[in-house]
């Protein structure tokens, strides 16, 4: 059964297994260092959808197939899916499972909604209830910046610090069957919200690092364990300003030197010196998808064997910064091993 090692730190004594994954992608983001390693890609960004909102759904119903294929079962083996998107009330999500018989629960906790829906499928299966849980995330640039900054059509430049939101979607499903050798989710922490004050929505970044730090600060002190203890540390989308500032907080705050197992997904996605998309990448598929595209399959071919994976988030909406709010933001974790 789980147990609780502190506040919000969980251990999973039977470690659920992550039986089968897949990542799809958009043009851009198949042209970059991921090259070749999506389940499939799509080359029109509408996916022959007549809107932004609709092809973020044909995303995420595309990444749910594979990965059940990936996990030989069909949708009547899934329990539960968890899952959640960037649009307003989670509606590609909910729309990707309409024609599907799977219950579903929705999650919101921005680009950190993918680690929170790997830690609430993580505690239902360990707890008995259910055997088969699949978890999903995915953005889209048009769709995003539709909502959140300027409809393309303006041709609003970015600034310096923008990230390029991810076409792309991760899903996994999640098992507690498999005795075979697989990545299993053995930990798993919830993050505070933490605020720095950060107002500017091209700094998401810089309002993310601190909640990042909080957690993995908190996930360290609560495991006995430091950076070492991992073979990588993975980040959700703090790209190249929130990198430097968490290991600039790590440093400054707990003497820690995070640059030799640290990784951001923001930087793994894209190549910021061939490719156009500003200090690197964001929006909840890019953590998904690098996670199912390439850090697993690496676990799977032994070249990783524990990787603590922690989501970020920035909470505003579409109206939040025009009221004049800051940008709270959150991050969630699971630590993944090999066994």
């Amino acid at each position: 059964m789980a147990k609780r090692i502190a506040r919000s730190v969980i251990e999973f004594s039977k470690a659920p297994a992550i039986l089968g994954q897949a990542a799809v992608a958009g043009k851009i983001e198949a042209e970059g260092p991921l090259a070749g390693k999506f389940s499939e890609v799509f080359m029109d960004e509408r996916l022959g959808q007549p809107t932004w909102e609709q092809a973020e759904t044909a995303l995420q119903a595309a990444a749910i197939m594979h990965a059940m294929a990936a996990a030989n079962c069909s949708a009547d083996d899934i329990d539960l899916h968890i899952g959640g998107d960037l649009i307003n009330q989670c509606t590609a999500t909910g729309f990707a499972l309409r024609d599907e018989n799977i219950p579903f629960a929705g999650v919101y906790a921005a680009c950190a909604s993918f680690a929170l829906a790997l830690a609430l499928a993580a505690n239902l299966i360990e707890s008995g209830g259910m055997q088969h849980v699949s978890c999903c995330g995915s953005s889209h640039f048009c769709a995003a910046e539709k909502q959140f900054r300027y409809p393309l059509e303006l041709g609003v430049q970015p600034t310096p610090t923008a990230q390029r939101t991810a076409t792309a979607a991760g899903a996994i499903v999640l098992s507690s069957a498999s005795d075979k050798p697989k990545p299993r989710i053995t930990r798993a922490i919830f993050g505070n919200v933490i605020d720095m004050g950060v107002t500017d929505p091209s700094e998401m970044g810089a309002a993310m690092a601190p909640a990042a730090w909080d957690t993995l600060r908190r996930f360290f002190q609560d495991t006995n364990t430091q950076p070492s203890d991992y073979d990588l540390i993975l980040t959700g989308d703090l790209s190249q300003i929130g990198t430097h500032l968490l290991h600039e907080l790590a440093r400054q705050q707990a003497g820690l030197d995070l640059a030799l197992v640290h990784r951001d997904c923001g930087l793994m996605l894209y190549d910021l010196i061939a490719q156009d998309v500003g200090t690197g990448g964001s929006g909840l598929g890019c953590s998904a998808a690098v996670l199912c595209a390439e850090v697993l399959p690496r676990m799977l071919s032994g070249e990783l064997k524990r990787v603590l994976f922690i989501g970020t988030g920035a909470l505003l909406s579409a109206v939040s910064p025009l009221q004049g709010e800051s940008i709270p933001a959150v991050a969630h974790g699971v630590l993944i091993e090999m066994t």
